[in-house]
């Protein structure tokens, strides 16, 4: 259940395109599930933002981050094998909780409550120290913030823009940079393996930037963009030429 979670603004949240991976089921089901239960009471808003993400085609499309009151809400109202195991672990979390107070009762003498208050602080060292080793593995694995996000994106349209022959040129201005965008979104996702553009992890963010900068399209592509650019201007200047 940790690959659900994401560390944003300093928060523990989740998305709704995570939970409808987990749960096997379709993102537009997840969002539609969402804006039911907001519809249905004030406060379930608060517990879920409207955001966007970039699909595979370089389009932006909605998703929702959701913390985990909105997380538990949500998949309590799922059915089926993926959602009974995550209710069977809730149920066993509560029954690990009971059963650790009940340890906690005060022993009658001094030397019982002094190998007490041990055993209590061994455990404590032990959940801190998971605690640290969880916060560094999230620091390192969670997705990228939203500057991040934004300063990615700025440079793969400044990189498409300028594999077109820049803002003014033919092939851009023809609206053609879409066929770039993919072949761009396809060559990365292939470099960092990730399913979406939008799932790099913090840790290769660095190394995103670099490969955007050094990214240019395949010789075919390049071929087409050349020609497209050439033919026009060929033939603006075989009309200047005709009008003398």
């Amino acid at each position: 259940m940790n690959e659900l979670v994401i560390m944003k603004s300093k928060q523990a949240l989740t998305t709704s395109l995570k939970v409808a991976e987990t749960f096997s089921k379709e993102h537009k089901v997840v969002m539609r599930a969402i804006k039911n239960l907001a519809a249905q009471n004030c406060t379930v808003e608060k517990m879920f933002v409207e955001s966007t993400y970039v699909d595979s085609r370089g389009h932006e499309q909605p998703m929702y981050y959701m913390n985990r009151d909105g997380f538990t809400l949500l998949a309590m109202g799922f059915t089926g094998k993926d959602a009974m195991k995550f209710k069977l672990e809730y149920i066993e979390a509560f029954n690990e909780m009971e059963k650790a107070i009940k340890e906690q009762e005060l022993p009658q003498t001094p030397e019982e409550r002094l190998a007490l208050t041990m055993k209590v602080t061994s455990r404590l060292d032990k959940r801190v120290t998971n605690v640290e080793e969880k916060v560094d593995y999230l620091t390192n694995t969670s997705e990228l913030n939203e500057t991040q996000r934004y300063q990615l994106l700025q440079a793969r349209k400044s990189k498409v823009i300028q594999a077109c022959g820049g803002a003014d040129s033919n092939y851009y201005r023809e609206k053609k940079a879409k066929k770039v965008f993919s072949q761009f979104g396809r060559d990365f996702k292939k470099a960092f393996k990730i399913p979406r553009y939008d799932s790099l992890q913090k840790q290769y963010f660095d190394e995103a930037m670099k490969f955007t900068k050094n990214w240019y399209p395949d010789f075919v592509l390049q071929r087409e963009i050349q020609n497209v650019n050439a033919q026009i201007t060929l033939g603006i200047l075989q009309e200047d030429k005709n009008a003398r």
